[in-house]
């Protein structure tokens, strides 16, 4: 475990006074030694005066009265004193016997004597091997009122000065055991005061880090750390703003891709994909994530792919149409815009547009076009034909021709009139301007009314027509006047495409919430192929026999619109040489 800001801040205090407190102690340590040394050099060498004074007031014999003087001194002076000649021979010691001077050698060459013969005073330090310990010696000469000269040196062991430099060793040690002892206690005290700021401070940070943006830093001084705290808060609220203009952005973004239509996609340069909308699944029917997946791993379409290079390589904008059979084929037009920042490229943005419809319509339109031109064609050009006829004469001088030439003319021109009628109709059903007038009723009145109108038709024909039982039958919400419509076109189309001796049956069932009505007939049937386009405008099963029976070839497709704005279904089930039944339904009223 790492140690926390509390231990490093008492741990940097510590070493701080360590360090502080040693130099301290060695300075003391040096500079009070210096100076006590310094005071007792001063204070023998001012003794060692006076005693050599004392002695220069009296008529001194050094051979006689030497050993009683230096007695007489040191015993005043607590130190060890010696007189010489000026030769270096002692004379007289305090610490020695008169008759054991003749064994000490000759002082005349240490250093403190001839310091003293050189300056008028010597001082030295050094290791008594008399004594064998350091001692301090002073020396001085002096003169006597006999003019007799001679030298006085004064001795002070140096155990005295290593015993306070002992003490004082003592002292500074206990004093900086004690200092550290309260440095550590208020180093203590300091780093919590301190520490439990900024624990606090970084405790509320990581809440802050964790989405609580309303926590808020107590600033509790004006110190860095009040400074620290209150910047740390108006950080929060910065970020908490940010933060809010960011998730609103991405809500209103995430909406807009949602509520897409066309697919989106982004790339980046590697063509690794790292955006894409529900709509851009929904087009390639892709079902698993595809975010930070190669786009060459989700569609191995050649065209999507290499236009995705084209992008890359080119970074211009590219507009181009593909097919893609996912399962059935699908026209989509593709958008390709690069992501550009300061010439480098980030990736790659691709929008999809569903254009199956669009080519749908568009395709519905010209045979739309073409088929209302053939159809009009046809009997404009009688029209035109037989009157041109007329006019030139035939009406004068044949008048039975003329007559047959005129009901071609009027047939035609029902003809004509019937499809516009039809493409009126029609019209008005896909436009949804057409409003219907519903109310409950049963469907059998319905049936009959229709067939009324078809028996003689179907008679002519040969064809019986059969109604089914529909008393049981429920009622149902419709507008009698397109109901009617509706099974007047299917009546008519199945007596139309069955031969002689053939049968068209109409029948009704419950089934649940709807009511499902069925016309059936024994004709020529549909071939499996034309089944699903049977309900298109103009489409033809058989364009040569289709127009030996007549028709517009809009009927179906007007069942289709009724029966749709009625909130039912059409459907056909046919085998080809067998028959076809088209059925469709309604709900109960």
């Amino acid at each position: 475990m790492r140690p926390g800001i509390q231990w490093k801040l008492m741990a940097s205090h510590l070493v701080l006074v360590l360090l502080m407190g040693g130099v301290l102690y060695g300075y003391l340590d040096h500079t009070l030694a210096n100076y006590l040394i310094a005071g007792i050099k001063e204070n023998l060498l001012n003794e060692a005066r006076l005693a050599a004074l004392t002695a220069s007031r009296e008529n001194l014999d050094l051979r006689r009265d030497a050993p009683m003087t230096a007695s007489t001194i040191g015993r005043e002076i607590k130190a060890r004193v010696t007189i010489m000649a000026l030769n270096g021979e002692v004379a007289g010691d305090s610490e020695v016997r008169p008759d054991e001077l003749k064994g000490i050698e000759n002082h005349l060459y240490r250093p403190e004597v001839q310091a003293a013969l050189k300056t008028g005073a010597g001082i030295s330090i050094r290791h008594s091997s008399t004594l064998r310990t350091g001692m301090l010696y002073v020396a001085v000469p002096f003169s006597t009122k006999g003019r007799e000269a001679g030298i006085i040196r004064l001795a002070l062991p140096l155990a005295a000065v290593d015993k306070t430099r002992t003490s004082l060793h003592t002292i500074l040690g206990a004093s900086m055991a004690l200092a550290v002892f309260l440095s550590l206690i208020l180093s203590y005290i300091i780093s919590r005061v301190t520490s439990r700021s900024l624990r606090t401070m970084a405790s509320i940070a990581a809440r802050i880090g964790k989405g609580e943006f309303g926590r808020r830093i107590p600033v509790n001084s004006r110190d860095e750390l009040g400074e620290l705290a209150g910047v740390m808060n108006d950080m929060s609220v910065r970020i908490e703003r940010q933060l809010a203009c960011i998730s609103a952005e991405k809500n209103r973004l995430d909406t807009i891709l949602r509520g897409m239509g066309e697919g989106l996609m982004v790339a980046d340069a590697k063509g690794v994909i790292t955006l894409v909308n529900p709509a851009f699944h929904t087009l390639f029917a892709i079902e698993e994530e595809v975010e930070g997946k190669p786009l060459i791993e989700i569609t191995r379409h050649p065209d999507l792919n290499e236009a995705f290079r084209a992008v890359v390589t080119s970074r211009s904008e590219r507009i181009e149409e593909i097919t893609i059979r996912l399962p059935e084929e699908t026209k989509v037009l593709t958008h390709w815009v690069p992501l550009l920042d300061q010439d480098a490229l980030q990736g790659v943005v691709a929008v999809f547009h569903d254009i199956s419809d669009i080519k749908k319509l568009e395709n519905i339109r010209k045979d739309f076009v073409a088929n209302v031109s053939h159809e009009l064609r046809t009997p404009v050009t009688v029209i035109k034909g037989y009157a041109e006829t007329l006019l030139g004469g035939v009406l004068e001088t044949d008048p039975a021709r003329a007559r047959r030439f005129l009901e071609v003319i009027y047939n035609h021109s029902e003809r004509l009139a019937s499809l516009i009628g039809d493409l009126l109709t029609l019209s008005e059903l896909e436009s949804g301007k057409l409003t219907m007038e519903l109310a409950p009723m049963t469907i059998e009145g319905t049936v009959i009314q229709a067939a009324r109108l078809l028996e003689q038709n179907a008679r002519n024909k040969g064809v019986r027509l059969i109604l089914g039982d529909m008393h049981e039958v429920p009622r149902i919400l419709a507008d009698r006047g397109r109901l009617e419509q509706v099974l007047i076109n299917l009546i008519d189309n199945g007596i139309k495409y069955t031969p002689a001796a053939g049968s068209v049956t109409v029948s009704a069932t419950d089934i649940g919430p709807m009511v499902k009505l069925e016309v059936k007939d024994t004709g020529i049937g549909i071939p499996a192929k034309d089944l699903p386009r049977i309900f298109e405008r103009f489409y033809r099963v058989d364009e040569a026999r289709s127009r030996d029976v007549g028709g517009t070839g809009l009927g179906l497709s007007i069942v289709k619109h009724i029966v749709q704005l009625h909130g039912g279904t059409v459907a056909v089930e046919s085998v080809a040489g067998k028959g076809s039944t088209f059925s469709f339904t309604l709900k109960k009223a």
